[in-house]
């Protein structure tokens, strides 16, 4: 019986790709967020846009490092009102702060559940955030990543606290991310 290293330990239980870098795909890419409104009665979809964003795989890979920015301007839930609210200085202030970024500190694996630990920015206010990673794919050629994460925010951890009980503390956002493999 063969002895696994590390390395292949944790390759066995994530389909990890080849170090490197890779370039995420904004294109290709998609950011969804759920929450609750009128005092948590009603379901609330939106979609936000990636502006971009990397990946950088290390061995081992509880080094790799991943980074996004997602362009506030573009939230859009569908109700014009709603997103006019949210894109207003009392909630997001996209005029002012037109990115949210993350930058991941840590890949962890907790029995069998990765996730990427790390700091997510929104309107200047750093918290730390846990992005589990649901699902991580990698083509047979190692040139692309699949991955569909979630992260659950509060947004009152990020000083935004306006409509209390119309608008949803809790946000949870879904994300499927396509990177490819950087050429230089």
């Amino acid at each position: 019986m063969a002895v696994m290293n590390q390395a292949e330990a944790i390759s066995k239980q994530l389909d990890v790709p080849r170090p490197g870098r890779y370039q995420i795909s904004p294109a290709l890419s998609t950011v969804t967020i759920r929450t609750r409104h009128l005092f948590g009665l009603g379901p609330v979809r939106a979609t936000l846009a990636l502006r971009d964003g990397r990946i950088v795989v290390t061995d081992p890979p509880e080094a790799s490092i991943v980074q996004a920015r997602f362009a506030v301007p573009t939230f859009e839930s569908g109700n014009g009102t709603r997103d006019a609210a949210v894109l207003s200085p009392r909630l997001l202030d996209a005029e002012a702060n037109p990115t949210i970024s993350f930058i991941s500190t840590d890949l962890v694996n907790e029995q069998g559940n990765w996730s990427l630990r790390g700091e997510l920015e929104v309107r200047g206010a750093i918290q730390q955030a846990e992005v589990r990673i649901g699902a991580l794919t990698v083509d047979d050629a190692g040139a692309t990543i699949r991955a569909n994460a979630e992260v659950t925010i509060d947004r009152y951890a990020f000083g935004i606290t306006a409509y209390r009980g119309l608008a949803g503390r809790r946000l949870t956002v879904a994300l499927s991310i396509t990177a490819n493999r950087a050429t230089a």
